[in-house]
């Protein structure tokens, strides 16, 4: 099978994680760009990029590349492609169109003048038309216009990869999957500890953490890729790159574990994790966490996503402080990171990061942060006259 060059696009400050991701699993000439990584492979590796990649929200394949200023120079440079080769003219399409240019204005017309060039190739030729469908197409056709240059790629992920299949009972603003691997693998979970998430809601970041520290491919329990719908769909082909993904798993033999003050926040967790298949690695209970201690002696790695905005009901100030004052007093030789777009609540901790990681959660601006907790105070690790009252310090 001949490579050919894909486009994994990801949030922004992702694209160094998805660039080792991709060259783990084998890819070619990886180039990393702005909430995309370029890299090349076979079909083989279309499918197995969509299976197992953690921080990739969709995989594009460019297949053609052209200037346009205006509609003629469009339609006639979508006319330009053989559309024959990927759809019929009894099945269906739709277009998804995003631009960046001083000469388009509306997605929805270019959009539109795309679909007529396609319909109009087929109708001259054969009399008949396919059809399009916007909730379920046979392909789907990403059009992405950059000033005069216009790209056409085909979509091979169909939904967006952050849907899994794992999760059917969410929460208020619930974490995107995507994010919250990418959140994991940046604070370098890979299994070696226990995990605790306090704030778990309806467990993405625990349903992801179990995947890493299984290394279990992320969209394993997705129901449908757009690419099983293309001519040139391979269905043995896909079951072998399957059975050779799952052959790379391995043993956890550490604890997963979620708090959560809500009881139904509880229920809907337990439920993800069991349709997840991750019950045998995870425990989810009710529990506050400004009223909880760690319980091993061994380390701990903690990755949380507090609420904030439309869920946060409690007074700020206060709520970052007890964050604070809980990661101090309860939790030593523990890794604590936590993501908020509540920047200014951070200045409540009372406590200093020792990393700071600008990323976006949706629209907003948010901050990873981490929190070195170890045992025993800053002034005694450093023979310093034990001057304070603090059980538990942070590690600069």
């Amino acid at each position: 099978m001949e490579n050919f060059k894909m486009v994994a696009k990801t949030f922004f400050g992702f694209e160094e994680i998805l660039g080792k991701e991709l060259q783990q699993l084998g890819a070619q000439d990886i180039e990393i760009g702005t909430r995309a990584v370029s890299f090349k492979g076979d079909k083989g590796f279309m499918y197995k990029a969509n299976l197992a990649l953690r921080t990739a929200l969709k995989i594009v394949k460019p297949i053609y590349y052209f200037k346009a200023t205006n509609d003629q120079n469009l339609y006639k440079g979508i006319q330009g492609i053989d559309w024959s080769k990927y759809i019929g003219e009894s099945q269906t399409f739709v277009i998804d169109t995003t631009i960046h240019s001083d000469y388009f204005k509306h997605s929805q017309f270019v959009s539109q003048k795309v679909k007529d060039a396609i319909v109009d190739q087929f109708r001259e030729k054969t009399g008949q038309r396919p059809s399009v469908d916007k909730d379920f197409p046979d392909l789907r056709i990403n059009i992405h216009i950059d000033r005069d240059q216009c790209s056409v790629a085909l979509d091979t992920s169909g939904a967006s990869l952050h849907q899994r299949g794992y999760k059917t009972a969410t929460n208020i603003a619930p974490i995107n999957e995507v994010l919250a691997a990418g959140i994991l693998l940046l604070t370098g979970w890979d299994g070696s500890s226990d995990f605790l998430d306090p704030m778990c809601g309806s467990g993405t970041l625990l349903a992801e953490a179990a995947m890493i520290a299984c290394n279990i491919p992320a969209n394993i329990n997705r129901k449908e890729f757009a690419f099983e719908k293309w001519n040139d769909w391979d269905n043995d082909l896909f079951d072998q790159i399957i059975d050779a993904l799952m052959k790379r798993t391995k043993e956890f033999h550490h604890t997963i574990i979620g708090y959560d003050k809500a009881p139904s926040a509880v229920q809907k967790a337990k439920d993800n994790i069991i349709n997840a298949n991750f019950e045998d690695y995870v425990s989810v209970m009710q529990g506050d966490f400004f009223e909880s201690k760690k319980e091993n002696t061994g380390s701990l790695h903690m990755v949380f996503n507090p609420p904030y905005g439309e869920r946060l009901t409690v007074e700020m100030e206060r709520f970052y402080r007890e964050i604070g004052d809980t990661l101090k007093n309860n939790y030593p030789n523990t890794n604590a990171w936590f993501i908020t777009a509540n920047l200014e609540g951070l200045k409540f901790v009372g406590l200093r990061p020792s990393r700071k990681i600008k990323l976006f959660n949706g629209s907003l601006e948010a901050r990873l942060v981490k929190y070195e907790m170890y045992e025993g105070s800053k002034r005694t690790k450093f023979n310093f006259p034990d001057t304070d009252n603090d059980k538990y310090d942070f590690k600069q």
